[in-house]
């Protein structure tokens, strides 16, 4: 599913070639190509520490890379949900007053976003009193407000549990669906974010392999990154090279 050449750049929402980048002295990542093109769900997968959400922060302008090239549309409108926010716990900041920093948005708009993260009901609630599940909502409430035709997810149901992970995955294929945006998220949990996925890319420092999740979890490639124990993902990648995966276990 991987477009190559100069029609793909131009399709892509944003595209990214031969990206390296080193972090406290060390490689994180290194020539790697991306992108992403209009509705669809990518989900890039990878053990602890393979760049995924360095590579995100490269991809949404936080960080910088030290070689290779990132290409956005003209005017590409993109809403992104981090992986955490830390939050003071003594601040008296409300959902609504959250979605208006740092400009106030129109409140018609931020009606529309809570309701389409499902937070209406928690405008009026201190941040610092939610629950998992409901700060994530918010978060995605604030990242819908631009309308993203890019929406980025980095580990958005990290401690949450199985069912309420799944909820969350439902809403952001109903939102694709809606918005006619697509979706980029990173996560460790195969089993329920890879069913929703258009494509998958396995990251651990270098693009390991990239296809559409067809297969259950027995694929040499998925064991050859995440073990044997894991059943009932789909994990079967389309293998686009022929490189080994050093480190990779």
């Amino acid at each position: 599913m991987r477009r190559n050449g100069g029609a793909a750049r131009v399709s892509a929402l944003i595209s990214a070639q031969g990206l390296s980048i080193r972090l406290g002295g060390q490689e994180v990542l290194r020539n790697v190509d991306f992108a992403i093109h209009p509705g669809e769900i990518v989900t890039v997968v990878g053990p602890n520490g393979s760049g995924k959400s360095t590579l995100v922060r490269l991809l949404v302008g936080a960080l910088r890379p030290d070689a290779g090239q990132i290409t956005r549309r003209d005017g590409l409108r993109l809403g992104y949900v981090p992986q955490r926010l830390q939050l003071d716990p003594v601040l008296p900041l409300r959902v609504g007053r959250f979605l208006d920093l740092p400009r106030r948005a129109a409140p018609a708009l931020r009606k529309a976003a809570l309701e389409e993260a499902g937070a209406g009901a928690l405008t009026d609630r201190l941040l610092s009193e939610l629950s998992g599940g409901q700060l994530q909502r918010a978060l995605l409430a604030r990242a819908l407000l631009n309308r993203p035709q890019l929406l980025v997810l980095d580990e958005p149901t990290q401690g949450l549990d199985q069912p309420g992970s799944a909820a969350f995955y439902r809403r952001i294929e109903q939102l694709r669906a809606r918005l006619d945006c697509a979706v980029l998220m990173v996560s460790h949990e195969l089993h329920v974010v890879m069913s929703a996925s258009d494509r998958v890319i396995c990251l651990n420092g270098h693009v390991c392999c990239e296809g559409r999740p067809e297969v259950v979890a027995q694929a040499e490639a998925y064991r050859a990154l995440f073990g044997t124990g894991t059943q009932g993902a789909l994990a079967l990648y389309r293998h686009e090279h022929s490189h080994s995966h050093d480190g990779a276990a």
